[in-house]
């Protein structure tokens, strides 16, 4: 038997109720048509890997940077593009 995929967005809603109480693993599993140990899994893994959440990411630094470094090029060549204008007698 294939082992079922789940989409983070349903094991998120999952952790979600799982952690406010209410409901029983059994309950939430039941509801959602999953099994009583995933609901179990998910919140455990959830709660050892929540505070990487909220590091800094590298990944997003990168792309920040990046996006500085082309918004810097898009300027000097929108300078070319005005002095060649300029240049050609074109205004505008």
């Amino acid at each position: 038997m294939a082992k079922k995929r789940y989409s983070p967005k349903l094991k998120f809603q999952v952790v979600l109720e799982a952690l406010t109480g209410e409901k029983t693993p059994g309950q939430i599993a039941r509801q959602y048509g999953v099994h009583p140990n995933s609901v179990a899994l998910w919140k455990k893994s959830f709660l050892e890997r929540g505070p990487d959440l909220f590091a800094e990411d590298k990944t997003v630094r990168e792309y920040e940077r990046r996006i500085a470094d082309l918004e810097q090029l898009l300027g000097k060549k929108e300078v070319e593009i005005a002095l060649l204008k300029n240049f050609l007698g074109r205004n505008g």
